[in-house]
């Protein structure tokens, strides 16, 4: 039986920041990643990040090949393609990565903290003693052999299917499974082009309802005129169309993608909600998809992970050293995640629903008569709120008076982002408070469903 202060399960961008916070404390940390060490990092993904993310956690740029591309920012077309929003602000500069090396580069940084690793093993069930985590049973792949690991903390950094989480008992006070109203169906290629786009510093994102049904198609350049080419379809309703298919449908239809090569492809799940209401428990902690840290609107959950990731494992240190590896000691980076990115995400959550709630002729209409802006939208995407006026608010009226009814959804939307961010504003600092804060959060979500979308 082995012992280690954390065991992280998973070893994707989450994992390894974790574990690398924990390492380089001095502390002893394993990483338990069901690929073999070479593969770590390969996963479908849109493949953007915000370079702020990487100056917040003190990371530089790398320069090993670990980007195929820099971005000044991102293009949002109406779905009549009539009208395009270009959002150029610093927070939406960023890189395309490639997802492999990038993984491979994080990797060697926890490594070479001293964080281990243990490839080729899958986890197998979380050990529960007294009502905390203590462990994992893990088994190796290649050998067979089954293994119990103890620790103070296991962190589940296993993604989407939160190999962990979904094993915790319900008196952890976590929830467990994420509703599919809540999630995107995704499928991505990576595709050869015959030449490179006029467009080689913007992502573009194509909102129509039709082709991609409460989600979008995004077109991210990687260079070499290859591009990072998908979509994602909002599961919330029976018999939600196939992406793939409507991708193939849509898509690559358009002239610039005649004669192209597929180089990769491939399907996954997004969390596209509010984070997980809590992320601890006695011995656990959740980070990165496992806790559902990916933005509402654009589906990006790198940075976010990478995030997570960092204040985990710095309060994951803080309650070792103070020998209170429990859901009160750990409690904190719950408070420091929700102070800084929880709350974006929730507010965005609201306005997700108002984006389910339009039909692509309210789209055309309010971005081609610009009843929402580009401002509005650059707000929107950061989590801000749209600081309308009644001068121009009145302007907006008397432009829109065929869609009164989108326009004042709209007002809605903002109204209730702005008491949703208010109230994360409250979570409380520590688990005392924390059943009657979240059952406000879940009214909250509730009415912004009933009103938006239902």
């Amino acid at each position: 039986m082995e012992n280690y202060d954390a065991i992280v399960v998973g070893a994707g961008t989450a994992g390894c920041l974790a574990a690398k916070t924990i390492a380089e404390k001095g502390l002893k940390v394993t990483l338990i990643e069901k690929s073999p060490q070479e593969a770590i990092g390969e996963k479908i993904c849109g493949d953007a990040i915000g370079e702020h993310h990487l100056t917040f956690l003190g990371l530089e740029k790398p320069t090993g090949g670990e980007i195929d591309a820099n971005i000044d920012g991102i293009k949002i077309f109406s779905p009549d393609e009539n009208t395009v929003f270009t959002i150029a602000d610093k927070d939406f500069v960023g890189f395309i990565l490639n997802r492999h090396l990038f993984g491979q580069w994080l990797l060697k940084k926890a490594l070479d903290k001293g964080a281990m690793l243990q490839d080729n093993t899958n986890f197998r069930s979380p050990i529960i003693e007294k009502g905390a985590v203590t462990g994992v049973v893990a088994k190796n792949t290649k050998t067979g052999q089954v293994t119990e690991l103890r620790s103070k903390v296991v962190v589940d950094a296993s993604g989407y299917f939160a190999m962990v989480r979904k094993q915790l008992p319900a008196e952890f006070g976590i929830e467990r499974n994420i509703d599919n109203q809540d999630v995107e169906a995704c499928y991505r290629e990576i595709r050869q082009l015959k030449q490179e786009t006029q467009n080689t510093r913007f992502c573009e994102i194509y909102l129509n309802q039709k082709s991609s049904p409460g989600g979008y198609v995004w077109i991210f350049p990687k260079g070499g005129a290859r591009v990072n080419v998908g979509i994602g379809t909002c599961m919330r309703k029976t018999g939600y169309p196939n992406p793939k298919e409507q991708l193939y449908k849509t898509t690559f239809t358009k002239p610039m993608f005649n004669n192209s090569t597929v180089l990769t492809g491939g399907a996954w799940f997004d969390p596209v909600r509010r984070p997980i209401d809590n992320m601890v428990g006695n011995g656990v902690v959740l980070v990165g998809d496992a806790a559902s840290l990916v933005n509402p609107i654009h589906g990006g959950g790198i940075g976010p992970s990478m995030l997570s990731g960092y204040f985990a494992g710095q309060q994951i240190v803080e309650a070792i050293e103070k020998d209170q590896p429990t859901k009160e000691g750990l409690w904190n980076y719950n408070k420091k995640y929700m102070d800084t990115y929880g709350k974006k995400q929730g507010t965005l959550d609201i306005f997700k629903m108002f984006l389910l709630s339009c039909n692509d002729e309210d789209l055309n209409y309010g971005m081609n008569e610009k009843l929402m802006t580009e401002d509005d939208v650059l707000k929107a995407g950061m989590g801000d709120d749209f600081h309308l006026n009644i001068t121009e608010t009145a302007k907006r009226v008397f432009r829109g008076i065929r869609r009164v009814g989108f326009l004042n959804k709209l007002r809605l939307t903002v109204t209730m982002m702005r008491g949703l961010g208010a109230h994360y504003n409250t979570y409380p600092a520590t688990p005392q408070g924390f059943e009657a804060w979240q059952a406000q959060t879940i009214k909250l979500i509730e009415e912004g469903r009933q009103k938006l979308i239902s």
